[in-house]
């Protein structure tokens, strides 16, 4: 779970990911904490369930995740490009969400489906950030063909991006697409 690094993105995303552990009881989740947050801040949400938290370890994570809840930001990004397979998700205050809508004309929020200019990550946004929908696209997620599609896309996103000099390519393509806006 990686619920993002400030206080009020976590307050609102770490409730929701952490309700899917309930429907997952074979798995083990963990956080990828913010060095910014403590484990205590941490703890008050986990009250009890069986999920861990790792700090300053989020690549070695992601190398041994089956699956990642990711809100949106660069880490989704990351995320893909560690092969993970992921559910990006955004919820904010209703009247900022509005502002940011008409003020930011974009199809996707995740630079993974900028990237691509097509929708290879599900994006779960505002009030269809719920439970349901995101065990929804966890269950996708962790069917083998669903997985083997998206395992296929981030292949095609790695082609887009290159080698060395990847960070840069993508700057340059988010740039170019939203001077195209």
């Amino acid at each position: 779970m990686l619920p993002g690094s400030r206080k009020q993105e976590i307050d609102t995303m770490l409730p929701l990911f952490l309700e899917q552990t309930k429907h997952y009881p074979k798995y083990q989740f963990v956080i990828a904490g913010a060095p910014s947050q403590s484990k205590e801040y941490y703890q008050s949400f986990i009250k009890g369930k069986e999920v861990k938290i790792v700090y300053n370890m989020t690549y070695q994570l992601l190398q041994r995740a089956e699956a990642a809840l990711v809100t949106s930001g660069t880490a989704t990004l990351e995320t893909a490009l560690f092969n993970v397979p992921e559910v990006v998700c955004y919820k904010g205050g209703a009247v900022s969400y509005m502002i940011a809508r008409q003020l930011i004309k974009v199809k996707y929020i995740s630079l993974v489906n900028l990237i691509m200019d097509r929708e290879i990550v599900k994006e779960l946004i505002q009030n269809e950030l719920n439970e349901i929908n995101l065990k929804a696209e966890l269950d996708k997620l962790l069917n083998k063909d669903s997985r083997d599609k998206l395992l296929k896309d981030y292949s095609e996103l790695r082609s887009k991006l290159g080698g060395a000099g990847a960070s840069q390519k993508a700057a340059k393509l988010m740039v170019s697409y939203l001077k195209g806006i």
